[in-house]
């Protein structure tokens, strides 16, 4: 499968907004929307000009598509379930994104990055409910509890986290640190996500 194998922060520099695809380098002062706010490439800081319609939507979803870490397929298929929900499908795009395992396991503490995230859940460091899931895109629902497996605890990275997370965890997530562990403890809303998305753009995009 294809893979995107340049600096992240261009990503961010494109979009001209944090995806946080750095972990902690996203919330200091070197983070490179920060320090080079304009588009990467020689032609970056020329003078911008007006987005169509089109090249709105489109950014909006290579945004989104970006900040989650999906291939552009896995992102089309996330949309088509989210239309076949019932609700505004915008919101269940963003729902189905954010109960992703590894976008839980990002969002908890228990990793430093989405990137973080997805590595440790395929490699199996993960059960949800006690039982072993190594499915980044397995999708939580209300009362899973994930933990981390008790043969991988001895980790640094986890060691670090036992001390604390020091990130702020999301409304519908309980996360105890000493015991890694969080529990989904409701769905996720709108105001829960940690991005600036215009999703209405993203179902246009879609139903051109």
């Amino acid at each position: 499968m294809a893979r995107y194998t340049d600096s992240v922060c261009r990503m961010c520099r494109r979009e001209g907004t944090k995806l946080f695809l750095k972990g902690d380098k996203c919330f200091s002062a070197k983070c490179a929307q920060a320090t080079r706010p304009t588009p990467p490439g020689q032609h970056g800081q020329a003078r911008a000009r007006k987005a169509s319609e089109y090249g709105i939507q489109l950014r909006e979803k290579q945004k989104a598509r970006r900040a989650y870490g999906l291939m552009e397929g896995q992102f089309r298929r996330t949309f088509g379930k989210a239309e076949g929900m019932k609700g505004i499908t915008g919101e269940n795009l963003l729902s189905l994104l954010e109960r992703r395992l590894d976008n839980v396991v990002y969002r908890s503490g228990l990793a430093s990055s989405r990137a973080q995230a997805r590595q440790f859940v395929a490699h199996g460091l993960f059960t949800v409910n006690g039982k072993k899931v190594d499915i980044p895109s397995f999708t939580t629902k209300v009362g899973d509890v994930i933990s981390v497996r008790s043969t991988r605890r001895d980790i640094e990275h986890f060691k670090i986290v036992k001390e604390g997370v020091s990130r702020v965890v999301p409304k519908w997530l309980t996360t105890t640190a000493a015991e890694l562990t969080t529990t989904v403890t409701a769905l996720p809303q709108r105001d829960d996500v940690d991005l600036t998305l215009q999703e209405n753009m993203i179902v246009e995009f879609y139903s051109r």
